[in-house]
């Protein structure tokens, strides 16, 4: 069976691409300034520690979302996106799944017609 990528899919995976070079471009900056980046996250002020807190919410519940619709769609392997968030960037792995989502549900689709 052929996959297709559907205008949706193209979106999701061109932020994927976006959330990782942002994402590591400053994760080198911080490894080759020897930075905190944990102490960095948590101690540079309220509004930082506010948006952290935010993200990180989001993140665990885009998590929560990613593992029970893959195996909703049958999509294997689905728990990858959550655990390869901590080796590249959330902003990443969901909008990646979320492209592979759309693919999986255009696969489906098709199947039923």
């Amino acid at each position: 069976m052929t996959r297709h990528w559907t205008p949706l899919a193209a979106v999701y995976v061109c932020l994927a691409v976006l959330g990782l070079i942002g994402t590591w471009y400053f994760n080198v900056v911080a490894i080759v300034e020897l930075r905190d980046f944990l102490g960095d996250l948590v101690s540079s002020g309220p509004a930082v520690s506010s948006i952290s807190i935010d993200l990180l919410v989001v993140a665990l519940a885009g998590s929560i979302f990613v593992i029970v619709e893959a195996r909703r769609l049958g999509m294997r392997f689905g728990w990858l996106y959550v655990a390869g968030a901590a080796i590249t960037a959330f902003a990443f792995t969901f909008p990646l799944f979320l492209a592979m989502r759309e693919r999986r549900k255009t696969e489906l689709a098709r199947a039923e017609e």
